[in-house]
């Protein structure tokens, strides 16, 4: 659980990084299932953005009790697991992810998600860790992307150079196991890893389910963005309370 002054911190600076962490029995079972990934599909060796399409034991991990209970402390208790994402960053060549708001090319309506990045490998400035811009999701607001097309990058869309200060960037490093919470509307990124340690993390996305994943705005974002998976391939998994929208489709997509 977080603590009353934990959760503040979500709300007021976009992320929290809490007290509880993942085994060391658990990671290894993610490290191995990963492994299988990568041994089957090579083409995800710095990023696989839809694991349960490929792999469902990876649905384990986001039904963890711990998890869910700190969740639903910030979003509410009534939400839905919609996708896991794992971002490898091998050593040597991992790619960066530049600086953008991760609800500027989701589907969600309002925009809501709050996400579990965990650590899976030791996470530091010099391994590419995740960076925030602490308190940038206070306007609840989408900021102005634009395309980026360059090889090297995890995504295609970033924040131009006025809407963020490279100088006030928190660099958020992880010991193997540990986590963060942060917003839909924080801005973040993370740099090259060009250290000899990979640096994998995974990533948990839970909406509430007042907002509704709509999947013909995923068609359209596909299209318009030109993204190389489509949102609206996606299952959603109710992990807590109800669909309070009453317009979210939970059929399974394979």
């Amino acid at each position: 659980m977080l603590t009353e002054t934990q959760v503040q911190q979500y709300h007021e600076d976009g992320y929290v990084v809490p007290d509880y962490r993942l085994s060391e029995e658990t990671l290894e079972g993610i490290r191995a299932a990963h492994d299988r990934l990568l041994d089957k599909h090579p083409k995800f060796r710095d990023y696989c953005p839809q694991l349960l399409a490929w792999d469902l034991s990876f649905l384990n991990y986001a039904r963890n009790p711990q998890i869910l209970d700190m969740v639903e402390q910030v979003i509410g208790p009534n939400f839905a697991l919609w996708n896991s994402s794992f971002f490898a960053k091998p050593a040597l060549n991992g790619n960066k992810t530049p600086w953008h708001q991760d609800g500027e090319y989701w589907p969600i309506r309002p925009v809501a998600t709050c996400t579990v990045w965990i650590a899976i490998d030791d996470a530091t400035r010099e391994n590419g860790c995740l960076k925030y811009m602490p308190g940038s999701h206070q306007r609840r607001q989408l900021r102005k992307h634009h395309m980026n097309e360059a090889e090297g990058l995890t995504l295609n869309q970033e924040l131009g150079p006025k809407e963020y200060a490279e100088d006030k960037a928190f660099y958020l490093e992880l010991e193997a196991g540990q986590m963060a919470l942060h917003d839909v509307f924080i801005v973040h990124g993370s740099e090259a890893n060009t250290s000899p340690d990979s640096r994998r993390g995974m990533t948990l996305r839970y909406m509430p389910t007042t907002s509704v994943f709509d999947r013909d705005i995923a068609d359209q974002q596909t299209r318009d963005m030109k993204l190389i998976y489509n949102h609206a391939d996606r299952t959603l998994y109710l992990m807590r309370g109800e669909d309070v929208s009453g317009k979210n489709d939970f059929r399974m997509r394979l």
